[in-house]
């Protein structure tokens, strides 16, 4: 990279891009002496290359970064000292600008902000959690956690039913004499109905999680970091009953270690000792070694299937460098074909245009064989309700998806439509609108 980092954020842009974003160029959080950035800069897959691009409003590390369904990134909070600011990066222009402050501050190591199915933000701040609304450039506080807001959250991911999975710990402890460094908390979110329930048998918190939607729906949690006396573990949470079971351990702590959902549906967790989480066996796999076997680095899957790994501390030091995972088999990126009306089967143009709301069709690749987890669709900058997606019939390898055209849809001849799948952006096709 153009600078040394950790705790910077990562995001895949629709044009292959990725966004590299603040984080700390030196120093400890601990005694304040830390470096802040505000700066960002872009890798292009196409030269292999790093180039600097606009900077930050303002400097933060552990900001989450998400991926809007018109192509911009929100960056919201991070540190210091937790700040309730947001800013926007388009990357028509290279620039940062602001958007409407936080409610709340976020929480420190929390990794995401997902993208909810309605096109809205979901935020996990402290002491509540919040919306942000893309249309508005609001942020508004949701209800109120069930159990009250935790010491600590980890992880927010987005369930493949639209809910969002919290996971953390009502109380910590970051020294090595800690037998427990932490009870376990975990709730739910349920969009649709502004509210929170518990899930139930999260074990104690070890520290440094990283939780993974799998193919399946089922949620990967594993964790561990240097300063707890636990050994290594990993739990499996179950959506359909609530609940988290144990699961094989993975054979190091890969504390505070990028962790990534591969086409195929294994899961790569690049710390200093990479590993696979294989889901056909429910065990974990050795994976090579990293080059520069840094560790809090970001990994973030590329259009042609690779992985690629930057940042993070190298033997306590901050480190610029980066590296490309290869996975045995290259999966691309999804490719969007002809969009038509579901009910007539006449394809969309200008001359036969979509309505708002209607249900459309479209034809895809580069989805999971028997996932669950759902695509997003963006008609003119707005994600759509999908109705369905599976295989195509009568057509092996290709996949179809249904989806609703969204109802605050601008009219036009040539209405961008983009299907986005584990964070990777198909090509783009323009549908008449009317």
């Amino acid at each position: 990279m153009t600078t040394p980092r950790w705790g910077h954020s990562a995001t895949l842009l629709p044009n292959g891009k990725v966004l590299v974003a603040g984080g700390i160029a030196g120093g400890d959080p601990a005694d304040g002496t830390t470096v802040l950035l505000a700066s960002a800069e872009l890798y292009d897959p196409s030269t292999g290359a790093f180039t600097p691009t606009g900077s930050m409003l303002t400097a933060r590390w552990q900001a989450t970064a998400t991926l809007l369904a018109d192509g911009r990134v929100l960056i919201a909070g991070g540190g210091p000292s937790l700040s309730g600011s947001a800013e926007i990066y388009d990357p028509s222009t290279g620039a940062f600008i602001a958007t409407g402050d936080m409610v709340a501050n976020t929480y420190l190591w929390v990794k995401d902000s997902p993208l909810l199915p309605d096109g809205r933000v979901f935020v996990a701040g402290y002491p509540t959690a919040e919306i942000y609304d893309p249309t508005t450039g609001a942020f508004t506080a949701t209800a109120p956690y069930l159990t009250g807001a935790p010491s600590i959250l980890e992880a927010a991911t987005l369930l493949a039913d639209g809910r969002v999975l919290l996971t953390g710990a009502i109380n910590i402890c970051y020294e090595p004499q800690c037998a427990v460094p932490g009870t376990g908390w975990a709730e739910i979110y349920d969009p649709a109905a502004d509210a929170f329930t518990t899930a139930i048998g999260l074990s104690g918190w070890n520290g440094i999680d990283t939780a993974t939607l799998l193919a399946n729906g089922k949620v990967l949690i594993a964790g561990t970091d240097i300063y707890s006396l636990a050994p290594p573990y990993a739990e499996i949470f179950d959506p359909s009953a609530g609940t988290f079971t144990p699961a094989a351990s993975p054979s190091t702590i890969h504390e505070d270690g990028a962790a990534a959902l591969l086409p195929d549906g294994e899961v790569l967790f690049a710390s200093a000792a990479p590993e696979l989480y294989l889901p056909r066996s429910a065990t974990f796999s050795a994976a090579g070694n990293l080059i520069s076997l840094a560790t809090s680095n970001k990994a973030v899957l590329l259009p042609d299937g690779t992985v690629l790994i930057a940042g993070g501390l190298l033997a306590g030091t901050v480190t610029s460098s980066a590296e490309l995972y290869r996975p045995a088999v290259l999966t691309p990126a999804p490719e969007l074909f002809a969009v038509w009306h579901a009910t007539t089967g006449q394809l969309v143009f200008a001359g036969a245009p979509a309505t708002a709301g209607e249900v459309l069709s479209m034809y895809a690749t580069g989805l999971m064989e028997g996932g669950v987890i759902p695509p997003q669709v963006a008609v003119g900058g707005r994600l759509a309700q999908i109705q369905f997606f599976g295989d195509a019939p009568g057509y092996p390898g290709y996949y179809q998806v249904n989806f609703q055209a969204p109802a605050s849809i601008a009219a036009g001849s040539a209405v961008p439509v983009r299907l986005t799948y584990l964070g990777r952006t198909s090509n783009q096709v323009a549908i008449g609108v009317q």
